[in-house]
């Protein structure tokens, strides 16, 4: 049998789920676990609550179960999703970006998968890469360097990559409202106030 878990909201935090579903730009399944939450508050039944949510009842449950278990914000939030981490930190993929835009190795005519993988097993601490790794890293980065046509770094020597580790940095440095990093990077965006 089911543990069926009941939830009381508080003035608060019904006032917190109303505003949440109210309006303005949230995420589609924040929203959602907000509309079981009001619902289950209400008494409605985790069939009738997922039918006019859209999900299924296990969701229900589950977010049933972590509101009385946790808390209303650990019910709203998005938990980690199962899988392996990124195998190439930023630095590892604009290295990666740097040698695919570089003249092919001697003795070869363009940069294959696995060339690529090899490369930079050789230039980082990785014991191997596979090659729909590599893949996956270029195509996010919209690179095809089996094609002629495509944008290249010139030469990558010391000073290219030292700059390009600066600009990783800052990147890659929490937020400060105080200082906040603007790319103007190929963007037309109208910076008002």
């Amino acid at each position: 049998m089911t543990v069926r878990y009941r939830v009381d909201l508080s003035e608060a935090e019904r006032g917190e789920l109303h505003a949440l579903t109210g309006g303005g730009r949230q995420a589609v399944r924040k929203v959602k676990r907000a509309q079981i939450l009001l619902a289950a508050d209400a008494g409605h039944s985790d069939e009738a609550i997922a039918a006019t949510v859209a999900v299924g009842t296990a969701t229900v449950h589950r977010t049933r179960r972590r509101f009385v278990e946790g808390n209303l914000d650990e019910a709203l939030a998005e938990r980690p999703r199962p899988g392996a981490s990124r195998k190439l930190s930023g630095k590892e993929e604009a290295l990666l970006v740097a040698t695919a835009c570089s003249a092919a190795p001697e003795g070869c005519s363009r940069w294959t998968l696995d060339l690529l993988a090899g490369a930079l097993v050789q230039l980082t601490e990785h014991d191997g890469l596979s090659r729909e790794t590599v893949r996956r890293r270029l195509a996010e980065n919209d690179l095809k360097p089996w094609r002629k046509d495509m944008w290249c770094v010139p030469h990558v020597g010391a000073e290219y990559v030292a700059r390009m580790e600066d600009v990783l940095d800052l990147y890659a440095e929490a937020p400060d409202p105080a200082r906040p990093v603007v790319c103007f990077d190929e963007s037309s965006t109208q910076l008002i106030g």
